[in-house]
């Protein structure tokens, strides 16, 4: 049967006909509730994205026999003493955003012998509530990780990701998607033979059609796949 126009299903098809070869959508679920993402599981999608840890381990602890392909990428705000809940699992871990958080998530993926995929934050936005590295400090991290495996046996670096200033300024979206994109290809450069750091992660419901054309490789839709949050789902 067709989806209804409506239907997680028909939006979920709506945005990957936009999306090149390259790009993969994360389906950002949080808020929504089991059965949304049952609903977009059933119509093919398999990488989520959670902001919560709470919210991730129970939806977790819900779906992951039921839906055994469904991958998580962890992207907000992550306390380092909430790590451990998420590293017997989770797929990706988007939002490293400190030194410190990175040494908790290497120190507690040994704890349950796992290597953690993991983007660097990198903070370009006016806001300054969000958090991440700035250019220079995220290049010097990366470099660092690169040339001091040792120390970092259960991670793994796969790139960067960066939210834009939330404003309907296209140009100083672009503008600072560009200059991460630019970052992420020095550091591409820099160190060809680490193949994995290949993703970057730009752009969410608002400007991700930017992100694309400023070479995103993953990008982070919740709203125009699931719809306004239902804040009663918050646990």
């Amino acid at each position: 049967m067709k989806p209804s126009n409506d239907s997680i299903a028909h939006r979920l098809n709506s945005i990957r006909a936009e999306l090149p070869n390259e790009v993969q959508l994360i389906a950002v679920s949080k808020f929504h509730p089991a059965d949304d993402l049952r609903e977009a599981y059933s119509a093919g999608q398999r990488l989520f994205g959670e902001n919560r840890v709470q919210e991730m381990v129970a939806k977790h602890e819900e779906l992951a026999a039921e839906l055994p392909e469904l991958r998580w990428h962890f992207i907000g705000t992550l306390q380092t003493n909430k790590v451990k809940y998420i590293v017997p699992f989770v797929t990706m871990i988007q939002s490293v955003s400190s030194e410190k958080l990175l040494h908790e998530i290497e120190r507690r993926a040994a704890l349950v012998n796992r290597r953690i995929d993991i983007l660097l934050e990198v903070h370009v936005a006016e806001e300054e509530t969000k958090s991440g590295f700035s250019i220079r400090e995220v290049q010097d991290m990366a470099r660092r990780i690169f040339t001091q495996p040792e120390n970092f046996a259960h991670i793994r670096l796969c790139g960067l990701m960066t939210m834009a200033t939330n404003t309907d300024n296209q140009s100083q979206i672009r503008t600072e998607f560009h200059s991460v994109a630019n970052a992420f290809q020095e550091i591409r450069l820099a160190f060809p033979a680490e193949d994995y750091f290949c993703e970057l992660s730009m752009g969410m419901s608002h400007d991700y059609p930017i992100a694309i054309e400023e070479r995103a490789t993953l990008i982070r839709v919740g709203t125009k796949i699931f719809g306004e949050r239902d804040y009663g789902q918050a646990l």
